[in-house]
């Protein structure tokens, strides 16, 4: 498929999906005429890249760590390290720590909310 289509399938820009390819996320093959063109992997491949970006990592450890991830035919990680492994869990382990700062966010706007609606102003507008 043509970057145009990648695009639309997969929810991403095409000047995204190029910007993915020049730092080595992704890989297409060049048709006769020069144009980009991706096989039904880069679907799947630009969703993962997506859901990295949005959970905080940047490009160079995407780019260590998708050969290492299962790709839709399921193939085996053939390039995890042991120090790939434990900088990734220090990943988790910041993202487990942002949503428990989220949730104690959350908890303190739910009281505020909480008090808000119980006291005399929130009658005042009815």
């Amino acid at each position: 498929m043509r970057i145009g289509e990648l695009a639309r399938r997969s929810g991403v820009s095409e000047r995204s999906l190029r910007y993915y390819e020049s730092q080595g996320l992704l890989v297409s093959e060049r048709s006769p005429g020069g144009h980009r063109e991706f096989g039904e992997w880069a679907v799947d491949r630009v969703v993962r890249i997506q859901a990295l970006y949005a959970a905080g990592l940047h490009s160079k450890k995407i780019a260590r760590l998708l050969p290492c991830m299962r790709d839709a035919d399921g193939g085996p990680n053939e390039f995890a390290t042991a120090r790939l492994v434990d900088e990734l869990a220090e990943e988790r382990d910041r993202i487990d720590r942002l949503i428990a700062d989220l949730v104690r966010s959350r908890e303190v706007l739910d009281e505020a909310i909480a008090a808000a609606s119980a006291g005399p102003l929130s009658r005042q507008g009815t």
